[in-house]
């Protein structure tokens, strides 16, 4: 049977489950070495004040089992009954309690709080801003405070949610099934039961504002046969050892070879980025999903599609200096070859993911009543042409394919810059943006996710994640634009991906120049400031090190460092000098 996540409740599968060997008999991954579950939760505190139990109550809120039951304890027996839990949950902050009235075995409460996010079905968080206020009756019930009357669906004060949900992503096929998307959800099960409830989340499908733009082999008509138990007892081929997960999937019918891999690699790496290791024993119909790792699936096994995997690390920094592309390695910084080398008028620059193929914005150096900028692409070493002028255009930023360069001209129109193998022909063409138009300012910044499905924009100072989408006629669109930096105090002056899921932004004039958000504007992190001096101008990242150019010298942060080695260190070759760091993307 198919999984729900309305309430990010667990359902239990159907049972009749295929034969392991001998020496270890299927289990259920919620049962193994777990007492028997027990649904009672603790009481309110006896004898305490209507104000103190509401804040209890608010933090109970956080945990969603069984309806919500620790929640349910606070009120009356008749408004439990009424009261509907799953009508929405909000995420807030600032919690203030306002007495409105009190008696000996009566009272009302005003909360008010700032709305910062909305838990809606299947785990998906929407950013949100705005005020949140409500009234909370409490009466006396023998001798204890009791709510008997509040507002369906549940607040919960931001702290309490980020320690009782954790954010895992499913993952879904991009358009050309040459990597993995992420589809961020926030989900409360406990560990051994998440496998379960992740995988009847992929079976949901994505989200809705992902759902036109990437593919999943794991449709409607797919199912889960039985538990989904350990795997103990089979070895892995690889000597993994003991352990894993055991899948079994109905539904499959004739799938191909090929679209078996796609489907393994969905599950693989989403259980394996939630830390649900391997082996991974997927079968179809009680026999193994594909013969050749029939003993359990790696991730090595679909390293092809790893979301993580990133090109920088072979194509290596390279940075603008004095309006040319310089490349920066351990012997010094050297001029690239070509016209991007020899340059002195570029404003911006970025390569290609295989690093073949470059492309920039050069200042034309016009009179004013001329266009300011032009839109250059050529290869590496420097067969270039022009795709356009323009008074401004964006950072230019490549789409998945390694051929395509998107940017936006004159603050308001996205275009796509395709170039011909062979001949090198620019094919200039207008990206349907009207979603992000209304939003109703210039638009400063474009960085497609390296999966190609998101793009992260500026738009006055506000940072966007919107999906790319394909129409039927052929062409691109941009839509669902969401905000995901409520809050953030000063106007975005950069960003860039940082991995699949996360953005890093550099900010106008602040202590804390540079934060990085999750994309679905759950997170807001300040990443450390030490060694930087304001202004910050730009950013470029891969998924281990963020660039950052400030004032005097361009600066990274290694993510895996110690964190008494957290701070930004100067990159030889540029410190002292007027730079700006450019990474394939």
């Amino acid at each position: 049977m198919r999984v729900a996540g309305v309430a990010l409740t667990l359902a239990v599968l159907a049972s009749g489950c295929a034969n392991l060997p001998d020496s270890s008999a299927p289990q259920a991954i919620g049962t193994i070495q777990r007492s028997p579950h027990n649904t009672s939760v603790a009481a309110p505190a006896p004898g305490r004040e209507p104000d103190l139990l509401l804040q209890d109550f608010i933090q109970a809120s956080a945990d969603p089992a069984n309806r919500h039951l620790a929640a349910r304890q606070y009120l009356t027996k008749e408004m439990s009954a009424r009261w509907d839990d799953a009508a929405s949950a909000t995420i807030v902050d600032k919690i203030d309690l306002i007495t409105d009235s009190r008696s000996d075995d009566h009272a009302v409460y005003t909360v008010r709080a700032n709305r910062v996010g909305e838990l809606e079905p299947g785990g998906v968080y929407r950013a949100v801003q705005g005020r949140y206020e409500a009234k909370f009756s409490w009466v006396k019930v023998d001798g204890e405070w009791r709510i008997d009357d509040l507002p369906d669906g549940v607040i919960m004060d931001r702290p309490d949610f980020l320690s009782s949900y954790q954010r895992n992503s499913l993952y879904f096929l991009e358009p050309t099934s040459q990597t993995v998307v992420p589809d961020p959800r926030w989900v409360a099960s406990s560990q051994d039961q998440r496998a379960t409830q992740l995988i009847g989340l992929l079976i949901d499908g994505p989200k809705s504002s992902l759902s036109g733009a990437v593919r999943n082999e794991l449709g409607s008509e797919v199912s889960v046969l039985g538990p989904i138990t350990k795997a103990d007892g089979q070895q892995s081929r690889v000597g993994v050892g003991l352990g894993g997960i055991r899948v079994d999937f109905q539904g499959l019918g004739q799938m191909s070879v090929e679209s078996r891999e796609l489907l393994a690699a969905q599950v693989i790496w989403t259980l394996a980025n939630a830390d649900i290791a391997g082996p991974y024993v997927l079968l179809a119909d009680s026999q193994p999903l594909d013969e050749r790792y029939a003993s359990g699936w790696t991730t090595a096994d679909v390293a092809s599609l790893n979301p993580l995997a990133t090109a920088s690390a072979t194509v290596g920094l390279h940075a603008l200096h004095g309006g040319g592309l310089i490349s920066v390695g351990d012997a010094g910084v050297t001029p690239v070859p070509g016209y991007f080398g020899a340059s002195d008028n570029l404003r911006s620059a970025t390569i290609s993911p295989d690093g073949t193929l470059a492309a920039a914005v050069a200042e034309t150096r016009l009179p004013e009543s001329e266009p300011q900028t032009a839109f250059v692409v050529g290869t590496y070493d420097g067969n270039v042409a022009t795709a356009l002028e323009a008074q401004t255009i964006t950072r230019p930023t490549w789409a998945l394919d390694g051929s395509t360069v998107w940017a936006v001209v004159n603050d308001s129109t996205v275009v796509r810059v395709v170039r011909e193998t062979g001949t090198g022909k620019l094919t200039t063409i207008n990206v349907e943006s009207g979603a992000i138009s209304e939003l109703g300012g210039p638009i400063t910044e474009l960085r497609l996710s390296r999966d190609g499905v998101r793009a992260a924009l500026i738009v006055d100072g506000d940072v966007y994640v919107a999906t790319v989408t394909r129409p039927a006629d052929g062409g691109y669109s941009l839509t669902n634009p969401q905000a995901i930096a409520h809050g953030l105090g000063s106007p975005a002056v950069s960003l860039d991906w940082s991995t699949a899921d996360t953005v890093v932004v550099v900010r106008e004039g602040s202590e804390v120049p540079v934060v990085q958000l999750a994309v679905d504007g759950s997170r807001v992190d300040p990443l450390p400031s030490r060694n930087l001096t304001s202004p910050v101008v730009a950013v470029d990242a891969t998924s281990t090190t963020e660039y950052v150019a400030d004032s005097r010298a361009v600066f990274e942060l290694k993510k895996n460092a110690p964190a008494g080695d957290q701070y930004w260190r100067e990159v030889p070759g540029l410190a002292g000098s007027n730079a700006i760091p450019v990474l394939p993307g």
